[in-house]
This record gives structure tokens, sequence and C-alpha cells, in this order.
């Protein structure tokens, strides 16, 4: 079994190295409100494998209050998990986050409201959430994706990939784009109903070149 000593110097070497506002172990340690909710769920989740539910929930509704950020005591999370700013941020009770993920502010892996037993997403290893993003439904989120800013994910992703979009759509696998979109990060994201707008737009445009050549021939030929 990993020393929990061991366990938290590789937390905080992962915040330093994934957030460039960190100056030191110690800092992080004492103000990041992401390591603490990540400690405290610690206890809760052990309290409630040993079912003791009443106690668990205290604590991460303790976590809550602290932090911002609410983790059910039920949810699995594997070593490192780094989460930027954090506020907002809500992990339902069958989750399960693996090694290496980034969560950003407002994410929510949450259920659906008509699934039963497991209820919440699957997530992969060295996975990145971004800010705002929502992944609801007992479905796996593969190693090493992207989900966009904003984005909401209601179907598998599979690893690899970035999904953008509401609801969301894969854009890239392996670094390749898919046919509809282009390279995206966390912010910069290809808006589909806005591209349709634009394609509708440049269609009007044409039409009414068209419908004006048309009348002038016309006028011409009278």
């Amino acid at each position: 079994m990993e020393n929990p000593f061991t366990r938290l110097g590789g937390l905080l070497s992962a915040y330093q190295r994934r957030d460039p506002a960190a100056r030191s172990k110690l800092e992080i340690f004492l103000l990041y409100p992401g390591v603490h909710a990540v400690l405290y769920h610690r206890a809760a989740h052990l309290l409630y494998r040993h079912h003791r539910f009443f106690l668990a929930r205290c604590i991460s509704q303790w976590s809550r209050f602290w932090t911002g950020i609410e983790i059910h005591p039920g949810a699995t999370i594997g070593h490192r998990l780094v989460i930027d700013h954090g506020m907002g941020i809500v992990i339902g009770e069958t989750a399960e986050i693996g090694d290496d993920c980034l969560l950003y502010q407002g994410v929510t892996l949450g259920g659906t409201g008509k699934d039963k037993g497991k209820r919440h997403p699957t997530i992969g290893n060295n996975v990145l959430i971004g800010s705002g993003a929502k992944v609801l439904g007992p479905f796996t989120v593969g190693d090493n994706s992207r989900i966009a800013a904003g984005a909401v994910v209601l179907s598998p992703i599979p690893a690899n990939a970035t999904a953008v979009g509401v609801p969301a759509r894969v854009a890239r696998v392996d670094g390749k784009p898919v046919h509809y979109a282009d390279d995206v990060d966390q912010i910069h994201v290809a808006d589909p109903v806005l591209e349709e707008l634009r394609a509708l737009s440049r269609r009007i445009s044409d039409l009414e070149q068209q419908l004006a050549r048309n009348n002038s021939t016309e006028e011409r030929t009278a």
C-alpha cells in the first residue's frame, strides 16, 4: 500500500506541474481548496466504505462548505487529481475518476435522473475537463481525452478524443480532426450553431445577388 505522505507529495507535485501560479508545495497544501477537497474526500470515502454513511456525509458537507467543491463520499477518485479553482464542482456518488485528471471550476459529473445503480460517469486516466462542462450519465470517458469548456456530454467519449459543444460531439481522435470540427482547446471551441448560421447567411447573400442579377437582366430585355 502506498505511503499516504508519498501520495500527498505526488498530489502537490501534480499541482506544481499544472498550475503556473503555484509557487511552493507549502502554499498549495495550505491554500488550495482542490487539495483540501481531495483530502477530505479520502477520509469521507474511507468511512463510506465501512458503512459509516452519516459520518462520511458530515465530512463531505463540511468540505463543500469550506471549499465550494461537492464530492459525494461514495465517489472513487484516483491519484493526483488536480482541481483548478474548483468552485461549483459536483461529483456524484457512483462517479469514478482515474489517475492524473484535471478538472476546472463548474464541472459536474452527474446523473440524468433516470438511471439506477451506477448513475454517474467513469472518467479515464489523464482526462481534462474544462470549466462549466457537464458529464451526465453512466458511461465512460476514455483515457487522455479532453472535454471543452461548457460542453454537455451525454454519451461515451473514446480514448484520445476531444469533445465540444451542446450536446457534445467528438471533434478529434488521436490528434486527427473529425470532419466537422477544427482544432480546439478549453476556450477556442468551434460552435456548430454559429457555423450553421454563418452558412445560412452566406446562402441568403448568394440568393440576393442572384435575384439582383435576374432583375437586371429583365430590365435590359424589357
